[in-house]
């Protein structure tokens, strides 16, 4: 479902802040995979999401969606092939618009706006529907501003419109990093029955070992660009928080200690 070849980016380059954020990046997902992606600050993991989303062009390789090359492809006409979650929850909605208002946006992603009415009763009915098996009661509040709601309520929201168009590739930004681990917990719930139900490819950025290996079918580890550790099925269950350390230490050369990388221990 997603390839990427010999993937490369700078940041500043012929400058004394040159950074080599990714350098030759390989790696293929299948439909229907839910990888998680750990490494420490700087290994490169938000700059590949970007990548894949389009926010910048890569200085060279190749980007293949669904069998499609994508590399120039401009983001927004990625929107309709990509559903993304950020990592704070007032991105992704517009705080200022209902609930259902967002939803019908998200619904209309990538298609054409005519002058029809804004949200038909099918519709409606859809939402509530979709709503309610998060099991949050927002399915009662369809009128509510979305600014209104606690942050974990909102990144739900937020997963359920990235994923109402069931997109080629869902990607999920360390979308609990700013949640308390009670909440975080719940959306990473929400994120797998989403994920399962819809059958849908996933690459999850997320800080915490814990989640990386209870999460998913497949785990990567990155450092400095590159993918060091790529692990999954009954080997990815097995791992233990401190094999990954070590593991981490054993692949980049480097003690966590040392290099104060943000994993939780």
């Amino acid at each position: 479902m997603l390839e990427l070849i010999n993937v490369r980016k700078t940041f500043n380059p012929g400058t004394v802040n040159e950074k080599k954020a990714l350098q030759g990046l390989d790696i293929k997902l299948n439909e229907g995979d839910f990888v998680t992606v750990i490494g420490g600050n700087g290994a490169g993991k938000s700059t590949m999401l970007n990548a894949v989303a389009g926010v910048w062009p890569v200085d060279e390789g190749r980007i293949i969606l669904d069998g499609q090359d994508i590399t120039a492809l401009p983001e927004y006409k990625r929107a309709a092939l990509i559903g993304r979650v950020f990592q704070d929850p007032m991105m992704g909605t517009a705080p200022n618009m209902w609930m259902e208002e967002n939803l019908a946006l998200a619904l209309r992603r990538g298609s054409r706006r005519g002058l029809r009415w804004g949200i038909s009763k099918a519709e409606r009915e859809m939402f509530v529907e979709k709503l309610r098996t998060l099991e949050l009661g927002l399915e009662d509040r369809m009128t509510a501003k979305v600014g209104l709601l606690s942050g974990g309520q909102r990144q739900a929201l937020t997963l359920l419109m990235a994923s109402l168009k069931k997109p080629k590739l869902l990607l999920l930004d360390e979308h609990t990093a700013a949640l308390d681990p009670a909440t975080a917990a719940k959306v990473l719930e929400i994120s797998d029955q989403i994920v399962r139900e819809n059958n849908l490819t996933t690459l999850m950025i997320t800080h915490n070992m814990s989640d990386a290996i209870k999460h998913g079918n497949r785990l990567i580890m990155m450092n400095e660009g590159r993918i060091i550790f790529d692990v999954s099925g009954e080997e990815k269950k097995n791992l233990t928080k401190a094999q990954l350390m070590e593991l981490f230490a054993h692949h980049s050369g480097t003690s966590l200690e040392s290099d104060q990388v943000l994993l939780s221990k």
